[in-house]
């Protein structure tokens, strides 16, 4: 993980899908687990989505708040 890609999770939209235009760091848990079962899609937006999937999975949303205060 890069300690940019924390930010990115706030600011970048999903781009396709049931959820296009949301923010990432937003998008809810069973989405996310969608894509842990059927495969994260490659490049910068796979890389965020895994992150989140993360965060999420191990109920550490609540380290996003910082950098949402910030903003």
């Amino acid at each position: 993980m890069k300690p940019e890609h924390l930010q990115l999770l706030l600011t970048r939209e999903m781009p396709y899908g049931k959820y296009k235009g949301r923010v990432i760091a937003d998008l809810p848990g069973h989405y996310l687990g969608w894509f842990a079962r059927e495969g994260f899609p490659r490049g910068e937006i796979g890389e965020l989505l895994a992150l989140m999937y993360e965060l999420d999975h191990n109920d550490l949303r609540s380290l996003l708040a910082p950098l949402r205060a910030r903003r």
